[in-house]
């Protein structure tokens, strides 16, 4: 199988579409909104993955996958707040309808 980039034009994360092939991920926000099962639902399921990929890094390979883990986590963070942030703005300034 070929293998897709985790970066679109050498600067941009690009795990949108890898993301969209979580069918639980997509089935889950179909409603619009996320619960406690489906949130605990998604945290099993990233500690499966974790555990299915530690034990086999080595320490060089483990503190680089570790480091990747923590921007990818922060990345997220930080542009849900960015938007959530836009977003309010947007509404702010938005001409009011009668």
């Amino acid at each position: 199988m070929a293998r897709a980039s985790w970066i679109q034009d050498d600067t941009t994360p690009d795990l949108d579409a890898h993301v969209g092939q979580l069918e639980h991920f997509t089935q889950s926000l179909a409603d619009g909104v996320i619960d406690a099962q489906e949130l605990a639902t998604q945290e099993r399921n990233l500690v499966t993955a974790m555990k299915a990929v530690e034990g086999s890094l080595d320490d060089e390979l483990h503190a680089k996958v570790t480091r990747l883990l923590a921007e990818v986590a922060a990345y997220s963070v930080m542009r849900t707040l960015h938007e959530m942030m836009q977003a309010r703005v947007q509404s702010a300034v938005a001409p009011k309808q009668p």
